[in-house]
């Protein structure tokens, strides 16, 4: 398979070269709009897949780097601040988490968690629906590759279980019998899930950082309080509704219990380092819990618990080398955050929040805000990336949204949640989308249509629900 491709690096080159030399707007620096150029040109070529998003990103630290747009005339000082995204502690706090998800995959603990939640829930279709999103649920707050956590872990699983009781992906008359349903529910169960902590996925500590530059401050306890709320409230809901929309024809699954039985039995006991694996999740948990209170930060805490799976030899160096997820993103990551936070240090985020200003200054914030959030969560039929997403519209929309009087930490608060729950609405709308697309259990009209349906219920939730809990707790 291609890395590149040829016809789509060529559009994507093009655009980013017809921006580079049309003649900055008035009120924007020169570089700042050469800047915008070879961002816009990487989130256009990631969203074409024109290259791997790594090569994308890298190209684009070189070209930022070669036209010193980050410090003309000074080519010594413009390489080291297109690589200062590589020192930001939000990459790391991301990048070490993914190394900790390894854990929970090697020593088996993830999927002890899922059996043992479908042992008491899975008697039903709707039960076992919810006993695979426990699962997913119990793990989100460590295991921030929603990608790893679904398609890794809960996938294979709800597959197993679907196919146990007849609902075959080669046999497409079988797929509602329970396939259907359980590919749909375990990946809007995953979303939900993703939207509840920082560590949930990992455009989340991408949002945390754009908000601090606009002086929010957001820690992993203040975020996982405001989402806890309307993520449970969700998280009870959305089977529900599916569960009309899109029933399963098997309602009863009795033998689920007795399979989660089995492979319990065939997993034996908990091994000493499925229980060094726990104890390191719990110390993690309430260090991010209390690190406020201890002044600890949540990169602090991720560098504690790694070291202690280290320490323990339930991670080795060579399972930290071979995660090629985690080093993926954290390349790609520092790119986009060093670009993105580049262009609001330039003054081109501040002018383009001035210019949306101008077209909905006039409205007041209470119905500002219902605009900014459906453009933002609508938009996302055009991304193939959440992280993508968030790095184009996140920091500018936020400005825009606090330059009409919306309270910030709301506005802050709801576009992060919705990194994660906009990616109901298509079969490729964040990481894990397309391994659950791909078991074919759910044609593309069907899973479009209820992605929409169940997107609007999530934007009633998070924006009723989420608001007022926010107001409640003092959020603004």
């Amino acid at each position: 398979m291609k890395e590149i491709n040829l016809k789509n690096s060529i559009i994507t080159l093009i655009i980013g070269m017809i921006i580079w030399y049309t003649p900055a707007p008035q009120g924007v620096k020169p570089e700042a709009w050469h800047l915008f150029a070879i961002f816009i040109s990487t989130i256009l070529g990631i969203i074409l897949k024109a290259a791997p998003m790594g090569t994308m990103c890298m190209i684009a630290l070189g070209l930022t780097a070669v036209t010193q747009v980050l410090a003309p005339g000074e080519a010594g000082k413009s390489i080291t601040l297109a690589l200062r995204g590589f020192g930001d502690k939000v990459i790391w706090l991301i990048g070490i988490s993914f190394f900790i998800a390894r854990g929970f995959i090697k020593t088996g603990l993830g999927n002890r968690i899922a059996f043992l939640f479908i042992k008491v829930f899975g008697k039903s279709s709707l039960g076992l629906a919810y006993g695979l999103g426990l699962a997913d649920l119990c793990l989100a707050p460590a295991i921030p590759s929603n990608t790893a956590r679904g398609g890794g872990i809960i996938y294979p699983i709800m597959k197993s279980m679907a196919m146990n009781f007849g609902s075959l992906p080669d046999k497409p008359e079988t797929h509602r019998k329970l396939g259907s349903f359980l590919t749909l529910n375990s990946y809007y169960m995953n979303l939900i899930a993703s939207s509840m902590f920082l560590t949930g996925t990992a455009s989340n500590p991408m949002c945390q950082k754009f908000a601090a530059n606009l002086g929010i401050n957001i820690s992993w306890m203040s975020w996982a309080v405001a989402g806890f709320v309307p993520g449970i409230v969700a998280f009870i809901a959305v089977p529900l509704v599916l569960y009309k929309l899109y029933p399963p024809e098997l309602k009863r699954t009795q033998d689920a219990p007795a399979m989660a039985r089995e492979k319990l039995k065939e997993m034996g006991p908990v091994t000493k380092n499925e229980w060094l694996m726990l104890v390191a999740f719990f110390v993690l948990l309430t260090l991010w819990i209390t690190g406020d209170m201890f002044k600890i930060d949540a990169t602090t805490t991720a560098f504690i618990g790694l070291s202690l799976l280290l320490l323990t030899s339930v991670l080795t160096w060579e399972d930290i080398k071979g995660e090629k997820g985690a080093w993926d993103t954290i390349v790609w990551f520092a790119v986009l955050v060093m670009m993105a936070s580049s262009l609001n240090d330039l003054g081109f985020i501040g002018w383009f929040s001035e210019l949306v200003k101008t077209q909905i200054g006039n409205l007041s914030w209470s119905i500002a805000f219902p605009v900014i959030i459906a453009v933002y969560f609508f938009s996302h039929y055009i991304f193939a990336s959440a992280t993508a997403h968030v790095a184009a519209m996140y920091a500018a929309l936020l400005t825009v949204g606090i330059s009409v009087g919306i309270p910030p930490m709301l506005l802050a608060m709801m576009l992060g949640f919705l990194g994660s729950i906009y990616g109901v609405l298509t079969h490729y709308g964040h990481g894990p989308a397309p391994v659950f697309f791909g078991s074919g259990y759910v044609d593309l009209k069907s899973w479009w249509l209820r992605g929409l349906e169940i997107g609007l219920v999530l934007l009633v939730i998070y924006m009723a629900v989420g608001g007022g809990w926010m107001k409640l707790i003092g959020y603004y």
